[in-house]
């Protein structure tokens, strides 16, 4: 047997994003359940058609979902919550995305990140009903590959611990009872799936490589010996990724065929442990040698060299070749890029490109290095090329990051002092409400905006038109009595892409798509160079809303680590460093905003937290250098001068420390879905500055009732202080229709006079 090449997933979204359209379709209700189940097994097909035509020897079947390979899971084994409507068996499409996506009468499954990525999975909920294999998921995948297509396919499962460590409704005590639950199903999967005559099977166990205890990995070692017995002639490749396993020996050791390990993010360690350590003589080795997170060529040489060095310790007919992990996390392909500056697109591989490299790099070993040569001088040069390139030598920018040491990181005074001034200035109401952002996106407004892209509106036209959407939506939040406003942020696409196509350094695909969550696909912005602050971006806009009101308006700017991690960000420095050109660029516009005399300024950080690394070692100096970045930014303003931020639900005993540490006045936090654990950890941790727990859910179309928020407001008074809290949606409403927003708003609004009016009532 010769060395191997695999896949561990391709992205689900299409060319052209062909899964988004037929799914937003059917949401709609423009398209039959029966046609939509139709196109997406086109689609299916049409991409495991794509890898068996580059090549790959082991093509991943299964990985392909309707929503999210979470949810996929959660649904196979019956975890329906009891708040939906289900009866056993098969779920049903209906409620499948009424899981997703909440309906009229319940509210949907809570959303996070997966692991310290930009995709969102839905969180099984345990608890409510006994597990039960509904349908074997990845059976059914590996038969319709075989029939349709011919392609023996490697079905692959999110592996048992991975699925039980990221779900929720369960406490530690449960545990083995849950395992005990479980591992017979995931059994009965595996032994269906040898008598199928299937030879591999991927399960996947990326939370081996996060910080575990020895207790846990004995854990997952009794599970795989269950699995083992259960279809001992069926072979499992045990992935990981994202990172270096915790513990080295006791993986190699488990009872599997073979393991898969990220030589990308997780090199340093991985290849130490392989090294000292060895390798199993009866495992095949995985070796993710090509970055599947991220969107630069490889420089083919050197992984040439890296591969060279594995295969002298493990021999090559029991190696694959493989991404790092998913290609979901990348665009499909780089063909359709017409319109990219050369110098960058030559260094770029999307997850077509990827898979030519996997095969490249074989090809070395199949038919000799020779027969590679000019694909490798090809990338080196492309990387070079860039790396010379004047765009990345900007020595204004170098010298600015050298000299930080120089540079005010502290507001001039602290919280309490500035606190003062500021409620004696701004004169605002016990529970004050506002937005976290921006208004809804209607057809009218993203119509406009590609009409003046297109050059068929004037940029004097389209900033009318702007204006236009800004009072109508001053005037609207003035009718519903919000307290403090935005101005919508019409004119922005993405509230990362909008300030890359305004600070230096960055470059932007036509049809760089990637999926986020659901239906919902982002385009990042690519950091390729030095990035430099070259005019306002914002002050027009703002300026322009609090002319127009006598009520605050805050400006709104993204902040330098949400902008870091949601892009596809340059490989050849530390992200610390970009991070701080980023913050050194955002500072001026802080610096404009209050100039222009807007004395609110919401610097969003939401991806702060899923940017931290997946081992708690290594937290500290990620926080370090992020939170000094949002004081780069944020601290040269007056006291007066109000800084916001907003961030995603985070767990708030391992982060209030560093929130603390941002020195923001006021922080608010995505947490409607999961309101009151975030709830009750405060009667844990004390946060004495100013706060919004998010009261409703902007993921879902539901109006959240008046009782109903009520409700969430007093559970955040059970821990917090009246005076400082904040009321506000739990995110930005763009995704939201005009009348729902309304509505929903209308009773947020309602909700809160009624609580301020018994807590004035109460007062002596």
């Amino acid at each position: 047997m010769s060395i191997k090449s695999s896949n561990l997933g391709y992205p689900r979204i299409g060319e052209n994003r062909e899964w988004k359209k037929a799914l937003e379709a059917f949401w709609a209700g423009t398209l039959e359940e029966s046609n939509f189940l139709q196109q997406m097994e086109q689609i299916r097909l049409h991409h495991l058609q794509k890898q068996k035509e580059k090549g790959i020897d082991y093509i991943p079947v299964g990985d392909f979902t309707c929503y999210d390979h979470m949810l996929d899971t959660a649904v196979m084994f019956g975890l329906v919550p009891k708040r939906f409507p289900y009866e056993g068996g098969v779920v049903p499409l209906q409620t499948y995305f009424a899981m997703a996506r909440g309906s009229q009468e319940a509210i949907a499954c809570e959303m996070t990140k997966w692991f310290n990525t930009n995709y969102h999975y839905i969180v099984p909920e345990i608890g409510d009903r006994t597990p039960t294999l509904t349908e074997n998921k990845p059976l059914l995948a590996y038969r319709e590959a075989k029939e349709k297509l011919g392609i023996k396919g490697k079905p692959v499962i999110v592996g048992p611990y991975t699925f039980i460590k990221l779900s929720k409704g369960y406490v530690p005590a449960q545990l083995p009872a849950l395992i005990l639950q479980l591992v017979p199903l995931y059994q009965q999967i595996l032994r269906e799936l040898e008598q199928e005559g299937v030879e591999w099977v991927q399960l996947d166990e990326p939370i081996l490589v996060s910080s575990l205890s020895k207790e846990e990995m004995e854990t997952v070692s009794y599970i795989y010996k269950q699995l083992h017995e259960a279809a001992p002639h069926l072979n499992i490749m045990l992935q990981t990724y994202f990172d270096s396993v915790e513990f080295y020996p006791d993986v190699i050791n488990l009872p599997v065929q073979g393991i898969g390990l990220d030589f990308v993010h997780g090199i340093g360690q991985n290849l130490r442990y392989l090294t000292t350590c060895g390798f199993p003589e009866d495992k095949v080795l995985g070796i993710g040698v090509v970055d599947g997170r991220n969107i630069w060529r490889s420089h083919l040489p050197h992984k040439w060299k890296l591969l060279r060095t594995i295969t002298s310790a493990v021999p090559e007919d029991r190696v694959w070749l493989q991404p790092s992990s998913s290609l979901l996390h990348v665009p499909v392909s780089i063909n359709q890029e017409t319109q990219l500056d050369p110098l960058v697109k030559e260094a770029l591989a999307f997850a077509d490109e990827k898979l030519d490299e996997i095969q490249v790099l074989l090809n070395g070993f199949r038919s000799g290095e020779n027969a590679t040569i000019e694909e490798f001088t090809r990338s080196q040069t492309a990387l070079s090329n860039l790396a010379q390139s004047p765009e990345r030598n900007r020595l204004k920018v170098h010298e600015s990051v050298a000299n930080l040491g120089h540079q005010h990181a502290e507001r001039q005074s602290p919280f309490v002092q500035r606190r003062k001034k500021q409620q004696q200035e701004k004169k605002l109401p016990l529970l004050p409400t506002t937005t976290i952002g921006s208004f809804p996106q209607t057809l009218e407004v993203r119509q406009a905006r590609q009409k003046w892209r297109k050059g068929e509106w004037t940029t004097e036209f389209y900033e009318e038109f702007i204006q236009e959407q800004i009072e109508k939506w001053i005037k609207i939040q003035e009718e519903i009595g919000l307290d403090v406003f935005v101005h919508g942020e019409f004119e922005r696409t993405d509230m990362v892409e909008f300030f890359g196509e305004k600070l230096a350094g960055f470059t932007f695909t036509k049809n760089g798509w990637v999926q986020s969550y659901g239906s919902r696909c982002v385009k990042p912005p690519i950091i390729y160079a030095d990035v430099e602050f070259l005019e306002p971006m914002t002050v027009k806009e703002s300026e322009f809303a609090q002319s127009l009101t006598t009520k605050p308006v805050k400006g709104m700017i993204t902040g330098p680590v949400t902008i870091l991690n949601w892009s596809f960000v340059r490989d050849d420095i530390s992200r610390k460093q970009v991070a701080y050109q980023i913050a050194l660029a955002l500072r001026h516009e802080v610096e404009a905003l209050e100039a222009a005399g807007i004395q609110m300024i919401q610097v969003d950080e939401p991806a702060l937290r899923e940017g931290m690394p997946l081992k708690k070692s290594a937290w500290e100096n990620y926080l370090n250098w992020a939170v000094k970045a949002f004081r780069l930014t944020t601290s040269s303003v007056q006291d007066n001068t109000q800084i916001h931020t907003h961030m995603c639900y985070c767990e708030f005993h391992d982060f209030i420390d560093s929130i603390r540490d941002l020195d923001a006045d006021v922080i608010s936090i995505e947490t409607s879905r999961s309101h009151g654990e975030l709830v009750s950890s405060f009667h844990e941790h004390a946060y004495e500055k100013e706060i919004g727990l998010g009261v409703y859910d902007i993921h879902s179309s539901r109006i959240p009732s008046v009782e109903e928020i009520v409700s969430m407001i007093e559970r955040g008074l059970q821990v917090l202080e009246p005076a400082q809290f904040w009321i506000n949606p739990d995110c930005g409403l763009k995704t939201r229709g005009k009348e729902e927003t309304i509505a929903s708003l209308r009773n947020m609004v309602t909700a809160t006079l009624i609580v301020r009016d018994r807590l004035t009532s109460a007062q002596p």
